[in-house]
């Protein structure tokens, strides 16, 4: 199911790409370089058929497909953003506020009333930042998680993406990738001393503070509440994507109750499916890799990394982090 990037298990007849550790097509037995578990899955009797790799084609075609099903998107006029100082190479670790007003002028919360933004902001306050402090997960928070998990796979985004990955082999049923969500984004690892401090949802959508810096915090819903409580303070951004609707995508510089972020990615403006939906497809597809993709014509990539110490089931991975790259 989950498509180790060490490994060929999903990835036979893969095309050759500088960016793996390994290969599977199928010139790679005679440069050397194939995968240990090669002639298990791809020989003559291996069960992972090069039908179920995902291609760089798929990946492309999918991504619009789902870009096109974010029917929760904001719309232009629900959002304004003053994004103002552009940051260059040479200033985005100095910590210096180049931006003195908030980057967010306007959001229409009305949006926080459709039912997976909603299920998505209960999420957020479930966490503890710092890491190192074992989280305590409540019969409430379980439930929150289930009803995040209910409510977006309610939507035609989330319903694509299992159609495809059910037609790859991953799963064989719906309930099967429900659960495989569950452990893969809210399962719980140790990023400090042994406690089971951290998630990848924490991680990725929440944030976190390691060693005196943010980490993780690559969501704009998430950004919008904290900065409109005054505990986040925009700084600078370093990058702005070509598109002229939602989502866009900014790489900025911010500081969290003090703690800095030197380059922060997000989308801006996408709904909280599309986000799960985009890296959940990166993860299985290409962990540890940049994911290529498109939205409405535009190329991007996301960077997902799996957690390595530790796994649940028969060897599957929890995701380390996930968020969109800003060249």
């Amino acid at each position: 199911l989950y498509t180790a990037p060490d490994s060929c298990e999903g990835r036979c007849g893969e095309p050759f790409s500088e960016e793996d550790e390994c290969h599977c097509h199928a010139e790679c037995v005679t440069q050397h370089n194939c995968c240990e578990d090669h002639e298990r899955h791809c020989g003559p009797d291996g069960f992972s058929s090069s039908r179920d790799s995902i291609t760089d084609q798929e990946l492309l075609e999918l991504s619009e497909q789902l870009y096109g099903a974010d029917h929760n998107k904001a719309r232009p006029s629900d959002i304004a953003i003053n994004p103002q100082h552009l940051a260059g190479p040479d200033e985005t670790g100095d910590k210096q506020d180049r931006s003195p007003q908030p980057l967010y002028k306007y959001v229409n919360e009305e949006l926080f009333s459709k039912p997976t933004y909603a299920s998505f902001i209960k999420l957020l306050d479930n966490y503890q930042r710092a890491t190192g402090r074992e989280e305590e997960v409540t019969a409430e928070e379980l439930r929150e998680q289930e009803r995040f998990l209910e409510e977006v796979m309610k939507t035609e985004l989330m319903k694509k993406l299992f159609v495809f990955l059910q037609g790859k082999n991953r799963y064989s049923s719906q309930q099967e990738f429900l659960q495989d969500l569950k452990q893969m984004w809210f399962g719980l690892y140790s990023r400090g001393d042994g406690e089971q401090d951290s998630s990848g949802f924490e991680h990725v959508f929440s944030g976190e503070v390691k060693k005196g810096k943010v980490s993780g915090f690559h969501n704009w819903i998430r950004f919008y509440l904290l900065e409109k409580q005054g505990v986040v303070n925009y700084f600078s951004h370093n990058f702005n994507g070509p598109w002229d609707s939602y989502p866009d995508v900014l790489g900025l510089q911010f500081s969290w109750d003090g703690f800095y972020k030197e380059v922060g990615s997000a989308f801006i403006g996408c709904s909280p499916e599309f986000e799960f939906g985009l890296y959940s497809l990166c993860f299985l597809a290409r962990p540890g890799r940049a994911c290529h993709l498109s939205l409405g014509g535009h190329r991007l990539s996301v960077q997902t990394y799996p957690w390595t110490k530790s796994t649940y089931g028969s060897g599957r991975r929890f995701i380390a982090t996930a968020y969109v790259m800003s060249p």
